[in-house]
């Protein structure tokens, strides 16, 4: 549907349906005060039929209104944000399909309850105002809604890299080489590959690669690592083996163009982490470090770099496979950054299956746990001075009672000077995870109380404590002052 042309009818219809109820009439009464029929009024109403000018005129009389008044696209002010946010062309944005939403229904909601709809969308606007919500956050919040309700595991993407593998006789039960990688783009679709010193152009920033489409030539930072470069260019070959064209042209990304990007740019990374990461010799790999009783941090790290990947690739492609192949629903991703020096800690990244799981990001400035393993793996990471610090624990949130069991890798950021940042995998403990993971109950792995935030926290006496409770005390008071409220109205009735 074009919104463009169907913005007029829609505006028509609610313009219509307003005075309508003005007048205080039905669409019966309306149909019979017309002779219209009350069906192609309600389509009408519904922006769905725009009338000729003859029907525009009975209706102009009918309700008392000049015919510029009716067919004007000026909106009362009760209704102007509806009309803004429709003239905007901000529905386009809003990658709806993805969801299982026509644009035809959304327009219908919009006719039947603009009052409502204007409320609710007016809300929207004052909360992404508020958290400074910008166009690329709604984008990357949109798919990671998308990535949530599939479990974040695409059967039609990890087809396509089996399909891939025997069309290229790359073999899966082994790791693909970055040499292999280079060889497919340059023989297969005519790449030229440079390295080039990025540093040498300030502007240019932390990026590790830069695709030129006109000449296919992909320029590499010579400071990427090998894990870094095998993603790279794994994901160009996504892109070309999936045929997408309208993709982002860096590494990282430094914006978005449209929702397309952002979804085309996931699907590649997947693509590209199944590729590096095969289904079936990641879970042979899993279920080895399962069967262990006592595993020590370095047997898991030793697991990550046996694939070469970076420590984000491999809990990235935990997140694919817990979920589909080990039945393990109640995962969250945690993607931490540390400027050195510095007191904040900041969530970069989450990603929450099934349910929104504790460990969330928030926007109001407030203090994550210090008690978190996220935290202490970046902490010690730079005082050990390590390229690589593993930890894990049993965290047992105070508020909610839930426990998870959550692995932490700290390593220096590829993008950003002076920071380290911190992946982490969540697990919700359940019998049937238990079961799974035998070694959970072993006296190594330390179980500690948390919280999400300093300032809502429960905890007492927390020697890790970054802030007071500010939060929570308020609310307690609130809730005090609820119950003497209450204990007077008993009295007093």
């Amino acid at each position: 549907m074009d919104l463009e042309k169907e913005y007029i009818k829609l505006i028509f219809g609610l313009k219509l349906k307003q005075l309508r109820t003005e007048k205080n009439l039905s669409l019966f009464g309306l149909a019979k005060l017309t002779d219209l029929s009350k069906s192609y009024l309600n389509e009408i109403e519904k922006g769905k039929k725009y009338p000729k000018t003859d029907k525009i005129l009975v209706l102009c009389d009918k309700l008392e209104v000049s015919y510029d008044q009716l067919v004007s696209l000026k909106l009362d002010n009760n209704l102007a944000p509806i009309g803004e946010i429709l003239k905007s062309g901000i529905l386009k944005e809003i990658p709806l399909d993805l969801f299982g939403i026509q644009e035809a229904d959304l327009i219908d909601i919009i006719a039947n309850a603009p009052a409502k709809v204007n409320a609710f969308i007016s809300t929207i606007i004052e909360i992404a105002q508020h958290y400074n919500l910008s166009r690329e956050s709604f984008f990357l919040a949109s798919l990671r809604s998308y990535q949530e309700a599939h479990n974040n595991y695409f059967e039609d993407l990890e087809n396509k890299v089996v399909a891939f593998s025997k069309s290229f006789q790359v073999d899966l039960q082994s790791k693909v080489t970055v040499e292999e990688l280079q060889a497919i783009l340059i023989q297969e679709y005519g790449y030229t590959i440079k390295d080039i010193v990025f540093s040498e152009e300030e502007s240019l920033g932390d990026l590790r690669s830069i695709f030129v489409p006109k000449s296919k030539t992909l320029l590499l930072s010579e400071t990427v690592d090998q894990a870094q470069k095998a993603f790279i260019l794994a994901k160009e070959i996504a892109y070309n083996y999936l045929e997408i064209t309208d993709r982002l042209l860096t590494f990282s990304w430094i914006k978005f163009e449209n929702f397309d990007q952002v979804l085309h740019n996931f699907y590649a990374s997947y693509f590209a982490g199944a590729l590096l990461l095969p289904r079936q010799l990641l879970i042979d790999e899993i279920n080895q470090f399962l069967v262990k009783e006592n595993p020590l941090p370095e047997e898991f790290v030793e697991l990550i770099e046996r694939f070469e990947v970076s420590p984000e690739s491999f809990y990235q492609r935990l997140t694919n496979i817990l979920p589909k192949d080990f039945h393990l629903k109640n995962v969250f991703f945690l993607r931490m950054s540390h400027h050195i020096g510095s007191d904040t800690y900041q969530i970069k990244k989450e990603l929450h299956i099934t349910n929104q799981q504790e460990p969330h990001a928030n926007e109001m400035n407030e203090h994550y746990c210090r008690r978190w393993v996220s935290i202490r793996t970046i902490d010690e990471a730079i005082k050990q001075k390590k390229a690589h610090f593993f930890d894990a624990q049993i965290s047992h949130y105070e508020n909610s009672g839930n426990e998870y069991l959550v692995f932490s890798s700290a390593t220096k950021d590829p993008f950003i000077k002076n920071c380290i940042r911190s992946i982490s995998v969540g697990i919700l403990t359940t019998p049937a995870m238990k079961k799974k993971f035998k070694f959970i109950e072993n006296k190594p792995l330390v179980k500690q109380i948390v919280g999400v935030t300093c300032e809502t926290c429960a905890v007492k006496n927390c020697l890790q404590r970054a802030s007071p409770a500010t939060a929570l005390n308020l609310k307690k008071r609130h809730d005090l002052t609820d119950s003497v409220v209450q204990q007077y109205i008993k009295n007093y009735s």
